[in-house]
């Protein structure tokens, strides 16, 4: 696979990550508001939860996306091991070399 659809993975996992600590966060302020109410602040938490209730939903599916792809990234990654062996092989080498002289030079 290449650089981009590795780097977007990424990006979503974040993203991920984010909104799940989002979730979490409106979840303690409904929690921190539950004793109050009067008939706005009533609504509103309503209103909120459903939209809590749906982000997770989404967040789940985006998460099975996400687990999805990484198995196909690492399918292909593992195919074009088994492909060319040397060139995989030399291209480990390579990398290995080059981190180890610049942890060298410190």
């Amino acid at each position: 696979m290449s650089k981009a659809k590795l780097e977007s993975l990424a990006d979503k996992e974040k993203l991920v990550a984010d909104l799940q600590r989002v979730i979490s966060d409106a979840e303690e302020l409904m929690q921190a508001t539950a004793h109050q109410t009067e008939g706005k602040v009533v609504e509103l938490r309503e209103k909120i939860n459903e939209n809590l209730r749906n982000a997770r939903h989404k967040l789940a599916d985006v998460e099975d996306t996400i687990r999805f792809k990484t198995r196909e990234v690492a399918r292909a990654t593992d195919d074009y091991v088994h492909e060319h062996p040397w060139r995989a092989i030399g291209t480990a080498a390579g990398a290995g070399l080059i981190i180890g002289l610049l942890i060298g030079r410190r």
